[in-house]
């Protein structure tokens, strides 16, 4: 029981880093890659879809992405959707090939990017301590309908810990390379 406890958590957990490396995915750097698009949402027959699903997106070089929509009619949808995120991305149309260049990021745009970037990284610790706390929680629960011994809960209660802090530093340590990639001119 309290095995299937702490690898709920850790499971829960290592779900929570992946979440965040997503969203992490999402924020801008200085150079192209078409993860960049993915959240990029577009109006395809009444239905909003991903915009991977209508369009090849390719990286043309550093600083440009490349759309294909894949039927013609379908450009000026993806370009106005791109154009609408909230990337901040001006995309210039040039026949059936939407190119999208990414302007270089001044220091004042790294630093709100940096902001961000720590806001999801402390979203994502949270999320951890909220785990640690439910798995407590089952693990008291279960000493007060007498299924384990005190002895056995604090140990449960310290592998729990661990857990938690090994995802912690994981946070840690993404948020720590992000900045790093971020501050890169």
């Amino acid at each position: 029981m309290i095995d299937d406890i702490k690898e709920d958590a850790g499971t829960r957990m290592t779900k929570s880093i992946e979440s965040l490396r997503q969203e992490f995915s999402k924020v801008r750097t200085g150079r192209a890659h078409t993860s960049l698009l993915d959240h990029i949402r577009v109006s395809y027959y009444g239905s909003d879809v991903p915009l991977n699903q209508v369009a090849n997106v390719s990286v043309q070089d550093p600083r440009t992405l490349g759309v294909a929509p894949w039927e013609k009619k379908m450009v000026p949808e993806v370009e106005k959707a791109i154009r609408n995120s909230d990337l901040g991305l001006n995309p210039v149309t040039t026949g059936d090939l939407i190119r999208v260049p990414l302007p270089a990021l001044t220091e004042e745009r790294r630093k709100d990017m940096i902001r961000v970037v720590r806001n999801e990284a402390e979203s994502a610790r949270v999320a951890m301590r909220n785990i640690r706390r439910d798995a407590i929680h089952s693990v008291k629960e279960l000493l007060k309908e007498k299924e384990i011994t005190e002895d056995d809960e604090r140990r449960a209660e310290e592998d729990i810990q661990k857990i938690t802090d090994k995802h912690v530093a994981e946070v840690d340590k993404l948020l720590q390379a992000k900045e790093t990639d971020l501050m890169e001119i």
